[in-house]
């Protein structure tokens, strides 16, 4: 006993040496105003800390507590700001540079355990032969029993030039073979996919800011413009999250001149309030563009869409973006960790902040609000045209969400159509360009008799809500005057569900097209396959065709102007913005 009190107190001495270095780096970076409290509690909590240790019923984790008290300690500011650990520091990479060391490969977990969602291109994984489908059994002699895809992640990642041993079970197939696989440096390209989806109309698909997109999108216009006479782009950044910001800066230069400003940063630190100015040649200055968004593009995506918008440089189309108004640095800390902090808020080139959430001003509870469109103020585009603050980028050209099908969804998270897809590769050597393929009647037909062979039911909001309005006659009395009733609706509900393959049928049959095309051309395929009867991208065409309507919309509006911030003005934000 007093053995394991002695190893637990220079354990101890050990957290408190390590705690005294990060607290003196901090106190010998910034004496503030708020040293004593900082102190003080430091103080405490290496005291709880220590007591824990010592006297704590079970023996305790001290580097998880200390982890799990630092992620609660960032969740209260903003979901932006975190704590990265060494073991974290390689996803963390991959998320600002898109590289990794791995195999090259998605992986998901359905009810039969961890297997193959979809190799990418030309990786180590597609090079070995590895489909959509196959299980993966083991790795390195590790089973995947019961693991989730984040344990198998960390198990496929490592250093490039190392192997991987994987023991994989394909479809149809009763023993698992093994594959030895090298692991090679994975670079997953930002603008998964660019062409032409109509005789004068480039199209470019941007999935993240990571490094390189503003040169990656310069590259693909050029491409385009090399070989098509063009009228008009669509720059796609739906369901970007973003990245970072030098990228976003590049990529309004592809359109805009040398010196043009893209975004003002304005934190509580002198260092972050500056503007970011375009510093380059442009490609095309006159070019038509249509910005396609919506509530997923975020960040990054909303500064480009922000600043072509304030400049009418091009019409935006989709839905309302996600409102993230804030920018983010890292700093090293010790042990070859990272702090990813929250260190400013940004404003497009009119002077907005388009920011959703005011983290600054919680509830009682603790919860985060919207800011209110009574807070909301208005700026002036270039040509006088009005937008708002406070609640991310409205369209100019606002499409109605899609609504997705209570059985297209269970369809998808019962993996039903993923299962149908790799039978239907297994049986198929080849389909057509993924831009024409499509499903015949009779195929269709086959899909729905193997959905009914694995007895797809689901339940509906209105079961739910059904389940619920029984519940509370139960309660108060009225179940048995009212069981005739609910036995018709439970009936005609089950009646309608017969034919919800063939009522969602477009539907249903244009999300098992494109999951079909991956399994031949990857995720290229995929998306050429979801252009055919995109709403977003025909109504991007359409716009982009009709010089009347697309000029219309950046028609300078005859009305007061409040001054337009242009890189000339002295201060920031202008005095008549109020902010």
């Amino acid at each position: 006993m007093i053995s394991k009190v002695l190893k637990n107190i220079k354990k101890f001495r050990l957290l408190l040496a390590v705690l005294a270095i990060g607290t003196y780096a901090f106190l010998s970076y910034s004496f503030t105003d708020n040293y004593f409290e900082i102190s003080k509690n430091l103080d405490i909590y290496s005291t709880t800390l220590k007591e824990l240790d010592l006297y704590y019923v079970d023996s305790i984790n001290p580097g998880e507590m200390v982890k799990t008290s630092i992620d609660a300690m960032l969740a209260s500011l903003d979901p932006y700001t975190d704590y990265i650990p060494e073991s974290e520091i390689e996803d963390f990479r991959f998320m600002t540079t898109g590289e990794y060391g791995g195999i090259g490969a998605i992986v998901q977990r359905d009810s039969n355990g961890i297997e193959i969602a979809e190799p990418y291109l030309g990786s180590p994984a597609a090079k070995a032969g590895l489909n959509a489908g196959d299980k993966l059994v083991s790795i390195d002699g590790i089973s995947t029993t019961g693991k989730n895809t984040d344990d198998v992640g960390k198990l496929l990642k490592g250093q490039a030039g190392t192997t991987v041993k994987l023991m994989v079970l394909s479809p149809n197939a009763t023993t698992p073979v093994e594959k030895i696989i090298t692991r090679e440096v994975i670079k997953v390209g930002n603008v998964p996919y660019y062409g032409m989806v109509a005789d004068n109309i480039g199209y470019i698909r941007l999935s993240e800011f990571t490094e390189r997109a503003g040169d990656n999108v310069r590259n693909a216009l050029i491409e385009l413009k090399k070989e098509h006479k063009l009228k008009g782009i669509i720059l796609d950044l739906r369901n970007n999250p973003g990245g970072l910001l030098n990228e976003a800066v590049k990529m309004v230069n592809i359109f805009e001149p040398k010196g043009q400003l893209v975004v003002n940063t304005r934190g509580r630190s002198r260092e972050w309030n500056h503007p970011d100015n375009t510093g380059g040649d442009p490609i095309d200055t006159t070019i038509r563009i249509a910005v396609v968004v919506n509530s997923g593009s975020a960040s990054a995506s909303e500064i480009v869409t922000g600043t072509i918008q304030d400049l009418d440089r091009g019409v935006v189309i989709g839905t309302r973006t996600y409102g993230k108004g804030l920018v983010q640095q890292t700093h090293p800390l010790s042990y070859n960790s990272q702090l990813k902090f929250t260190i400013a808020k940004y404003y497009t080139p009119s002077g907005r902040c388009i920011q959703a959430l005011d983290y600054s001003h919680r509830s009682a509870d603790g919860t985060v609000n919207k800011v209110p469109d009574s807070l909301k103020s208005a700026f002036r585009t270039k040509h006088g045209r009005v937008v708002y603050d406070g609640g991310g980028i409205a369209p100019d050209i606002a499409i109605d969400p899609l609504k997705i099908s209570p059985a297209t969804i269970n369809l998808e998270t019962q993996f039903l159509i993923f299962n149908y897809a790799t039978q239907f590769r297994l049986s198929h050597n080849s389909i057509a360009q993924a831009d024409s393929f499509s499903l015949s009647d009779d195929e269709y037909a086959k899909f729905v008799d193997f959905v009914k062979a694995h007895n797809f039911k689901y339940t509906t909001k209105t079961d739910q809500l059904l389940k619920q309005l029984k519940e509370a006659t139960e309660n108060e009395k009225y179940d048995a005057d009212l069981k005739t009733s609910y036995d018709k609706i439970d009936k005609d509900m089950a009646e309608a569900r017969k034919n919800d393959m063939i009522k969602y049928k477009p539907e249903i049959k244009r999300v098992l097209e494109e999951e079909i095309a991956s399994r031949y051309y990857y995720e290229k395929g995929r998306i050429q396959s979801g252009l055919k009867d995109d709403r977003d991208i025909k109504k991007s065409i359409e716009i982009l065709n009709n010089t009347a309507v697309y000029d219309s919309v950046l028609t300078t509006i005859a009305v007061p102007k409040r001054p337009f911030y242009n890189g000339a003005m002295k201060s920031w934000p202008p005095a008549s913005q109020g902010k």
